[in-house]
């Protein structure tokens, strides 16, 4: 039976009879058509692709415009998986209305079924006026990049009880607020469990452990195509980069060395044609 599109109420129906859920960043389309035909359940446009895919050394230069680009590629490659799109840095917390055009965008422009954005109780109005115009929104708590400078960098999040505590009312805020479903990052496993447990909505866990109701990889990670750093919580299904090198290595080998392009790889015309063009060549230069 063919696959049908999903949906969030697919997910909220799969955290209900506890089955987990896949989640994979993608950037561009040809990543999203490997992700359709695998099966993957949710493919998020993370701003991660200012890092992975624009070169940026964190996700804050990212624009809309940018977003905006990149997810309509994705849409383009995704026929079965619940496309989320990720709200750039300040394209939503200076006001809701800010928050609502620019969520329009994604759902309008690019086609995405979704929108993520960062922010516990704080950011839990504008999820709430962003739900009540239809517009599907998945919340991202513990370490949220965009606030890297007030976190202290790259850090586990909820290791104190009361920092724990605060990231469960954020997650209870959420929900209530209308989110479908969370993005816990780099929480630690025991706080993540004890989050998913108390809602009724799904949790997805990057690098939080495996008591989440899914999982989210960046694909560049995935594959072993992005050698700034590895984080621990990340597991390597391929290691690309390698292959990626010496495929480009044997390529510039094969050019100077003229084995390539060989009579395999060329185009030949009639030798009655290949003839004529000599002769009046022949013609021509006398």
């Amino acid at each position: 039976m063919e696959r049908k599109k999903v949906t969030v109420n697919d997910l909220l129906e799969m955290k209900r009879r506890g089955e987990k859920i896949a989640m994979v960043t993608a950037y561009d389309y040809h990543t999203a058509v490997f992700a359709d035909r695998a099966g993957m359940d949710v493919v998020l446009i993370g701003d991660s692709l200012g890092m992975t895919t624009l070169g940026y050394e964190s996700t804050l230069p990212v624009t809309m415009n940018e977003m905006i680009i990149f997810s309509k590629a994705v849409t383009r490659g995704c026929k079965k998986p619940l496309v989320v799109g990720d709200m750039p840095y300040m394209t939503y917390q200076v006001s809701i209305d800010d928050a609502m055009r620019n969520a329009g965008r994604f759902m309008s422009e690019a086609g995405t079924g979704a929108i993520k954005l960062e922010g516990g109780k704080h950011m839990a109005k504008t999820v709430e006026a962003l739900v009540k115009v239809g517009i599907p929104v998945m919340g991202h708590i513990g370490l949220t990049p965009q606030s890297m400078a007030m976190l202290g960098g790259f850090k586990v999040q909820g290791r104190t009880a009361q920092a724990a505590i605060d990231l469960l009312d954020d997650a209870i805020a959420l929900e209530n607020a209308g989110s479908f479903f969370i993005l816990l990052e780099l929480v630690p496993s025991v706080i993540s469990k004890v989050i998913s447990e108390r809602l009724t909505i799904p949790t997805v866990s990057i690098g939080s452990g495996p008591d989440c109701d899914g999982q989210l990889l960046i694909f560049h990670d995935l594959v072993g195509i992005f050698e700034a750093f590895t984080p621990k919580h990340v597991k390597k299904y391929a290691n690309l980069s390698g292959e990626i090198e010496n495929a480009f290595k044997n390529y510039i080998r094969d050019v100077k060395e003229v084995n390539f392009p060989t009579a395999e790889h060329s185009f030949k015309i009639s030798e009655e044609e290949k003839k004529v063009f000599l002769d009046l060549l022949s013609k021509r230069e006398k």
